[in-house]
């Protein structure tokens, strides 16, 4: 088992929990693996003196200034982050993935928190500026514009609109268009 070194780019937690793997297949003692994983620390990170253990380790690379930016670079994907449906080429498992791993390394273990990310990730709805109470209550709706001139069923030519009711915190809302789609009997076979 190859035992990469700790250079800021990986969260401490993950290295660390390599760290016990690799000591559990090897048979190593606490303080040989503590020694062998410190030599693996890249030297531009500045660990203090003492070290006795390996919790004191995980916590003295997390109060290192390399694991403050690799933390924020990860809350920026985060923020980046965009789903494309599989209709577009998109793979919604990796997306999952990704998503929990950037949240994981983010160390954004709170649940709203996640939703408003997930929220700003999702097409059409990260367009909008709302918090993630809101985004989770929308409702979609999905009608023709002329229905109720047809009793309930469609006829080619006949518009359909697909809209959002947002509502928000102070009892306010309004509707959005997301998209207006003329319906005709070719769309059936595409």
């Amino acid at each position: 088992m190859y035992f990469p070194k700790y250079d800021g780019n990986i969260h401490p937690d993950e290295w660390i929990n390599d760290i016990q793997k690799f000591r559990h297949i090897h048979n190593l003692n606490d303080f040989n693996i503590l020694k062998t994983a410190i030599l693996l620390i890249d030297p531009t990170i500045k660990l203090p003196a003492k070290i006795s253990n390996i919790e004191e380790l995980r916590n003295a690379l997390k109060g290192n200034i390399s694991f403050a930016v690799f933390r924020n670079t990860n809350k920026r994907k985060l923020q980046l982050l965009k789903y494309i449906p599989e209709s577009r080429g998109g793979d919604t498992s990796k997306f999952i993935s990704k998503f929990f791993k950037l949240c994981y390394n983010a160390e954004i273990d709170d649940v709203e928190e996640q939703k408003k990310y997930l929220c700003k990730s999702l097409p059409m709805m990260g367009c909008c500026d709302y918090s993630s109470d809101n985004c989770w209550d929308d409702s979609w709706k999905f009608n023709d514009s002329e229905l109720e001139d047809h009793q309930g069923y469609l006829k080619s030519n006949d518009i359909i609109n697909l809209s959002i009711e947002k509502r928000y915190d102070n009892n306010k809302w309004c509707i959005e268009l997301i998209k207006q789609h003329n319906w005709t009997i070719d769309n059936l076979q595409s």
